[in-house]
C-alpha cells in the first residue's frame, strides 16, 4: 500500500494536513507508521482553511444541533455530527459507523461530597457500542484505513481499542489484526474481539512490546495502524470535548479530569479544547489534567523528573488494565495539551482506585477501573489546592464496568489485595462499599434476617 494522503480517493482535496508535533513540517501524506520522515515525531492533522471558519460561530452550533433531529446514518453517531471539525468526507455514505458518541453527562452527587466540591459531572464515554471510549476515534481512523483501500488494519492492545477496532474493522468490511499481551487482558475485552472475527495473537510481551512489533509490521506488510498515533484516531476522539461543552451549553468547566494510559484521549482532548477557542466556540480553556496509576505513572515521572522534555519509561503494573502502560507513545502531545490549558498530572495508589470505583458505583454508575482514578486524583487535586472548593470539574470515565468484571467481584468478596495490603485507614472505608453475594437457605425468614441486617447497616 502506499502512504496515506489527505487526496486519497474519497477525501476532498486540501481538506486538512498532517504537521509534525515537533519540527512542525506540513505535508499531504502519513507514512504508515505516522511518524514525521524529517525528525521522526508523531503527526497530527490540521486544517489550513479554518481561518475561514472564524466569524461562522454560531452557524456551527446551530448546524450540529439540527443534525440531532437527523435519521441520516452519519447524524445519528455523535462522533460525524461534527464532521465540519474532522477530516472531510466526499461522501456521507463513506463514514463507518455504529451510532458512536451521543454519551451522557451524569452529576455525581455523592462523590462530590466525598471529593470536597460543589457539583461535579461524569462524561461517560464507556456507553458507547464497544463499551469505551476508543470508539470515538475508531469510526474516523477505520473509514480513512477503508478510504486508503487497505485489507487489514492491525493493532495492540492491553483490551479496548482490540474490541473497538475488530468491530467497526467487521462493520467496514475490513479485516483485523490484534495483538496482546499474554495474560495482561481482561477476558471481557479479549472476547469482543473474538466475536468480531479478529486475528488474535497473545505475545509473551508487555503491552510495549506489542506496540512496537506492531510498528515494525506496518512498515513491512500492508497493514494498517489503527492505534492512537494514528492522528485520526484523535480527531475522531476530539469529539467528547465538543460533545461535553455542547451538553454545558458552550460553558467551559473549571476543570476536566482524565485517566492517562497512551495519552492519546488526554492529547486528543487537548487538541479539541484549543481549537473550539480559536474558534470561537469557548471563551477560555478548562483546566485539562491527567491521573496515572502509581504503578504505571510514566507521564507523572516525565513531568517531575524530566521537566517534560524526554520520557522516563516505567515497567507498567497495575490492575487497572486499560492503563497499564509504560512507554505512553503519545506522551509528548499530552504534555502539549497540559502546558496549553494549566493542567498537572497525578498518581493514586491501588488501594485509591478501588475506592473511587466503589464510590461511583454507588451512585448507580459503573466504570472499569481505569476510569476510577479520575475521581481518586480529583480528591488529591482538591487536597493540595490546585482544584478550589468552588470550582467546577468534569471527570472522564472510559471504559464500562463490564469491561473488567473480575475486578469488581474481588473488591466486593474482598480478594482484590494481598493480605495486609489493605490495611490501615483505608481498610475501614474499603469494608464500607463492599457488597459480597450472601448464600442463604432458600427460606422466606432467612431473606428477611438479611433485608433487616442490611436495613441496620
Amino acid at each position: 500500500m502506499s502512504p496515506l494522503s489527505s487526496s486519497a480517493p474519497g477525501v476532498r482535496p486540501a481538506a486538512f494536513r498532517f504537521r509534525c508535533i515537533g519540527c512542525g513540517d506540513l505535508s499531504d501524506h502519513a507514512s504508515q507508521d505516522f511518524r514525521c520522515s524529517h525528525c521522526s515525531d508523531l503527526l497530527e492533522i490540521t486544517y489550513p482553511r479554518w481561518k475561514e471558519a472564524g466569524s461562522q460561530t454560531q452557524d456551527l452550533r446551530d448546524t450540529w444541533r439540527q443534525r440531532r433531529l437527523s435519521q441520516s446514518a452519519i447524524d445519528l453517531s455523535g462522533v460525524w455530527r461534527f464532521r465540519d471539525l474532522l477530516p472531510a468526507l466526499e461522501s456521507d455514505e463513506q463514514a463507518i459507523t455504529l451510532r458512536e458518541g451521543n454519551t451522557p453527562l451524569y452529576e455525581l452527587p455523592q462523590c462530590a461530597r466525598v471529593a470536597g466540591v460543589p457539583r461535579l459531572f461524569a462524561k461517560h464515554q464507556g456507553l458507547n457500542p464497544t463499551g469505551s471510549f476508543k470508539d470515538a476515534g475508531m469510526t474516523v481512523a477505520a473509514t480513512f484505513a477503508r478510504l486508503a483501500g487497505f485489507r487489514w488494519v492491525a493493532c495492540a492492545s492491553t483490551g479496548n481499542t482490540s474490541a473497538s477496532m475488530a468491530a467497526y474493522a467487521a462493520r467496514g468490511g475490513m479485516r483485523s489484526l490484534v495483538l496482546v499481551p499474554e495474560g495482561k487482558i481482561s477476558w471481557s475485552k479479549l472476547s469482543q474481539a473474538l466475536d468480531f472475527g479478529a486475528v488474535t495473537c497473545q505475545l509473551r510481551a508487555d503491552f510495549d512490546g506489542c506496540l512496537r512489533l506492531l510498528q515494525e509490521l506496518v512498515l513491512r506488510a500492508p497493514v494498517y495502524q489503527l492505534n492512537s498515533i494514528n492522528p485520526f484516531r484523535l480527531e475522531g476522539q476530539k469529539t467528547l470535548a465538543l460533545e461535553l461543552l455542547e451538553q454545558l451549553d458552550w460553558q467551559p468547566p473549571d476543570h476536566i479530569i482524565v485517566p492517562g494510559g497512551n495519552l492519546g484521549n488526554s492529547s486528543a482532548i487537548g487538541k479539541a479544547l484549543v481549537e473550539m477557542r480559536s474558534l470561537g466556540l469557548i471563551s477560555h480553556l478548562p483546566k485539562l489534567s491527567v491521573i496515572q496509576a502509581e504503578g504505571a505513572n510514566a507521564l507523572v515521572r516525565t513531568l517531575r523528573e524530566a521537566g517534560g522534555k524526554s520520557l522516563v519509561s516505567v515497567q507498567a503494573e497495575t490492575r487497572a488494565t486499560a492503563i497499564r502502560i509504560g512507554n505512553p507513545a503519545s506522551w509528548k502531545k499530552a504534555v502539549h495539551a497540559l502546558e496549553a490549558t494549566g493542567g498537572v498530572c497525578e498518581q493514586v495508589s491501588e488501594i485509591e482506585i478501588a475506592l473511587a470505583k466503589a464510590e461511583i458505583g454507588a451512585e448507580g454508575i459503573g466504570c472499569e477501573p481505569a476510569s476510577a482514578v479520575t475521581l481518586a486524583g480529583l480528591k488529591k487535586l482538591v487536597k493540595q489546592g490546585f482544584v478550589k472548593p468552588e470550582e467546577s470539574v468534569v471527570l472522564v470515565l472510559t471504559g464500562s464496568l463490564l469491561k473488567d468484571p473480575d475486578f469488581t467481584m474481588e473488591f466486593h468478596r474482598g480478594d482484590l489485595f494481598k493480605d495486609g495490603d489493605d490495611k490501615g485507614a483505608a481498610s475501614g472505608e474499603l469494608n464500607r462499599l463492599r457488597r459480597p453475594p450472601i448464600v442463604l437457605d432458600a427460606t422466606l425468614d432467612a431473606v428477611i434476617r438479611t433485608l433487616e441486617q442490611a436495613e441496620k447497616s
